[in-house]
């Protein structure tokens, strides 16, 4: 097997939320956890190519076996890919709580499941008991916890984000997710589904907003600029080549879902020689949200 790719580091610290001459790039893989293709996929796109971060589902049924790949490849910063939609509950309440069916699972759509939240209030403890559970189940692994983001990225969720700050003592020293893709430039270097990405882009933009001051008082560490919830599942080799010359100054986070099998082509653009060696010749520094100044 290659030697473990270390991510490249900035020689000073990169601020989250002000602006710098430098600009930094996370690369993180959603659904660690979620199956072998994509565990492997993961690991193979650290090693020998530019991923440097994963989000981990700790309720899903290769959970373990990321855990233990992680643990051989510490240079790979993994995070709680917090899961309160289309998954399992990790709190045996769930079900009795009315949170989850009495099998443990959740609402299938993150709509139905976002409408429960904002609107039953006697949901909020119960999701507070399933927030805390799967953040002790991430706690349990032993792995450094780099950053926390959301499966279909419901920590935004009005409700959900504001437990999470509440919840901050918890995980504390991570970093957050802000998703904040910019639609002019999607719409410069991208095409298609012109409806999705308008409506993702004002939808996340705004409840990016709402929370940026929040997590700025707090301290919480984010970066300027999210991309890949426009482009979903489309983050290929082109996408990154296109990319790459107009990130923004600072540090950046790219997400994708790449694995072995259904989405193969997100995999290889992680393993791109030619999307590394743009990077490089770009000067665009490959970080871990442990990486950023706090």
């Amino acid at each position: 097997m290659p030697q473990t790719a270390h991510p490249s580091r900035a020689s000073s610290p990169l601020p989250s939320g002000g602006q710098s001459p430098r600009r930094g790039l996370i690369v993180n893989a959603d659904d660690f956890g979620a199956s072998s293709s994509i565990n492997q996929a993961v690991v193979e796109a650290h090693v020998s190519g530019i991923l440097t971060t994963a989000s981990l589902m700790v309720t899903r049924p290769a959970a373990q076996e990321a855990v233990e790949l992680a643990r051989r490849h510490p240079t790979l910063g993994v995070g709680l890919h917090l899961t309160l939609a289309d998954g399992y509950a990790a709190s045996p309440q769930a079900a009795s709580s009315g949170l989850a069916e009495p099998s443990g699972k959740l609402p299938a759509s993150p709509t139905v499941a976002g409408l429960r939240y904002f609107f039953n209030r006697r949901l909020r403890e119960p999701l507070r008991a399933e927030i805390r559970a799967q953040l002790e189940r991430f706690h349990a692994t032993g792995l450094r916890l780099d950053h926390v983001n959301g499966h279909l990225n419901i920590h935004l969720h009005p409700t959900v984000f504001s437990i999470l700050l509440e919840e901050r003592a918890r995980w504390s020293d991570a970093g957050f997710r802000l998703v904040r893709d910019p639609l002019r430039l999607n719409l410069r270097i991208a095409k298609g589904r012109w409806v999705y990405r308008g409506a993702h882009a004002l939808i996340y933009g705004l409840l990016s907003r709402a929370a940026t001051g929040r997590l700025r008082s707090r301290g919480v560490r984010h970066t300027e600029a999210v991309f890949g919830l426009l482009q979903y599942p489309r983050v290929d080799e082109d996408y990154f080549l296109r990319l790459a010359p107009f990130l923004p100054p600072g540090v950046s986070e790219i997400y994708s879902h790449p694995s072995l099998d259904q989405f193969r082509h997100e995999f290889e653009a992680l393993r791109s020689p030619r999307v590394r060696r743009l990077l490089d010749e770009l000067g665009i520094e490959r970080l871990r949200y442990a990486d950023l100044a706090r």
